[in-house]
């Protein structure tokens, strides 16, 4: 991964922390969102010289095209991960318009305008895009209509970019993960909903979040050279039973 300019959305915990630290070296220059400002002002006291922090919330319109014009700036863009999502779970009697339109804002639509504008970036020399999906974009479960409705879409995203892109050596793939030991999961579920969960997984535990980022790793680096508009799920076969 050396000499390479990376930007990965959402990366400032949880499985967008963890791709970081997998793609973190020496000549590599990596672009870390989040939409906490003070968070991200903290970070940046105390990060990397080749670690850059940039506030992006893709449920403003006005800070997602902020930021695809800060892509615009760069000399290239060799990788772009993603990562940033929300989950808001409601019965479909239950949803609220606008709860409805941040799911799909955050999942669906900043992916699409960052991804138009790294591509730009990306047309001369190559690239890869990688987009962090779900399992709940191949099944669904009761409360998550908005959910698995913009993760599908992304998916939808990803073949339609690979298509497009792949003529310029530009390969865009999804990655689907299943449950995964997060912060996240750690303050919602308890011990017990853990445990219950783990007994449906056939690999009998939750994924470490440097699971997901090996497989994303992969698919940023130039091992990567054929494969393309495909989404790799990453669930410890939860969805296979």
């Amino acid at each position: 991964m050396k000499s390479k300019i990376i930007i990965v959305t959402g990366g400032t915990r949880g499985i967008g922390a963890a791709i970081v630290n997998k793609l973190t070296c020496e000549n590599t220059k990596i672009i870390v969102t989040g939409k906490n400002e003070q968070y991200i002002d903290n970070l940046k006291k105390k990060a990397a010289k080749n670690i850059i922090y940039k506030v992006l919330d893709m449920n403003c319109n006005k800070s997602t095209l902020d930021f695809c014009k800060y892509i615009d700036s760069l000399e290239r863009v060799d990788v772009l991960i993603n990562n940033a999502g929300i989950n808001k779970i409601s019965r479909i009697e239950d949803i609220m318009d606008d709860d409805f339109e941040d799911v799909l804002s955050v999942n669906l639509r900043g992916p699409f305008y960052l991804s138009r504008h790294a591509s730009k970036k990306m047309i001369n020399a190559g690239g890869r895009i990688i987009n962090i999906a779900s399992i709940w974009s191949v099944i669904s479960k009761e409360g998550r209509v908005s959910y698995s409705t913009a993760k599908s879409a992304l998916g939808g995203l990803t073949r339609g970019l690979s298509a497009d892109l792949a003529k310029y050596d530009i390969l865009v793939n999804s990655v689907s993960p299943g449950f995964v030991k997060t912060e996240l999961t750690a303050s919602s579920l308890t011990e017990t909903e853990v445990s219950n969960l783990c007994e449906q997984i056939p690999a009998g535990r939750l994924a470490e979040p440097e699971e997901i980022a090996n497989v994303v790793e992969f698919l940023s680096s130039m091992k990567n050279s054929y494969l393309t508009g495909q989404n790799i799920i990453v669930d410890g076969g939860f969805t296979n039973v």
